[in-house]
């Protein structure tokens, strides 16, 4: 009866510590121009699973590149499209400068911010499959090495990574990031956005510039797309992308996958206030959101300005919270979206 009941506890502990093992929160952090605020430029934002397995979405303008100290590790990296602001043609000058909605930046031709930091990082890069052969070969350029694919164990990619790699996939696959010794990966599924996908002429080689600069076009580098991510820990984020109101924000999102946390992207040309706060009440649906791409400086003291188009946005949205994407300040979820921690 007493080694019975010291099994029986014995199994109730194990139960318990793996249960709370896959319980804990995935880490949100903005990187934005100006800390504890949203400001125009805004876009990067990294994603930590509670395995330790570190996301970087859309690297854009608002960091300074491969050397901001913000970035830490970097596992993964994904892009939803190949305009600049999400591929980083450009980085700021220096962190802190200027003002929330005027934003000193440099140039980062040829490379980007985003080839950049993959470089640097011995990230794995996944997007669709024309973007990530662009990434690819900028990455090749900064290392002087050619860019290969993943390496995978079943259908896994493990990190830490020893070097930069590829790991493509179409609209609508799936790949599935593990931090090492760990059981369970990070799902990755690019899925639709409804917008445009041309890469900044400054980022093409030099004979592509001359046969497209006299017409002022670029080239397509692939359709646009957002993210599923589940997370170990059962939450379930759709990110946007850059995106005008779609039907599979209902049927994959909601439908499907059942996000219950949405990062909006929240263009001035792309969503009105009554179009994105009908994404997030009938379409979506998620427990929470956050408010990212604003093209404004949304807030001041790291309070959202009332005349602003996000207050707007924010007032519109019923029955869940809005969490503006304050750079530098964690936000951690639990599995259900429910923000327990930054917000």
């Amino acid at each position: 009866m007493h080694s019975h009941r010291l099994r029986l506890i014995f199994l109730v502990a194990m139960t318990t510590a793996c249960a709370s093992a896959f319980a804990q929160n995935v880490k949100i952090t903005p990187l934005g121009s100006h800390a504890g605020e949203l400001c125009a430029r805004d876009r990067a934002t990294i994603f930590e699973d509670p395995t330790g397995v570190r996301i970087l979405y859309d690297a854009g303008q608002s960091v300074t590149g491969a050397d901001d100290p913000r970035l830490g590790k970097i596992d993964v990296v994904i892009l939803s499209h190949a305009h600049g602001d999400h591929l980083g043609d450009m980085k700021l000058s220096a962190l802190g400068t200027g003002t929330c909605d005027n934003v000193p930046v440099v140039s980062a031709a040829p490379n980007s911010t985003t080839a950049e930091i993959a470089a640097a990082k011995n990230a794995a890069v996944v997007m669709v499959s024309p973007l990530a052969a662009f990434i690819g070969r900028k990455i090749e350029t900064i290392r002087g090495k050619p860019t290969t694919a993943c390496p995978v164990t079943g259908a896994d990619v493990i990190a830490p990574l020893a070097a930069p790699c590829l790991a493509p996939a179409q609209t609508g696959g799936t790949r599935t990031i593990k931090a090492s010794a760990t059981a369970k990966a990070v799902e990755i599924i690019i899925v639709p956005a409804a917008h445009d996908s041309t890469v900044p002429i400054a980022l093409l080689g030099e004979a592509a510039r001359k046969g497209l600069e006299a017409d002022n076009v670029s080239l397509t580098l692939g359709p646009p797309t957002g993210y599923i991510i589940r997370f170990t820990n059962g939450l379930t984020a759709y990110l946007t992308g850059d995106t005008g109101l779609h039907a599979e924000m209902q049927t994959i999102a909601h439908d499907f996958y059942k996000a219950n946390l949405m990062q909006i992207n929240y263009g001035a040309t792309a969503l009105s206030p009554e179009a994105a706060a009908y994404a997030v009440n009938t379409l979506v649906q998620p427990a929470a959101v956050i408010l990212s791409h604003v093209n404004e400086a949304a807030t001041a003291d790291g309070k959202v300005r009332p005349t602003s188009r996000s207050a707007a946005f924010i007032t519109l949205v019923k029955g869940r919270p809005v969490y503006p994407a304050l750079s530098g300040k964690t936000m951690e979820f639990d599995g259900s979206g429910k923000c327990t921690a930054g917000c």
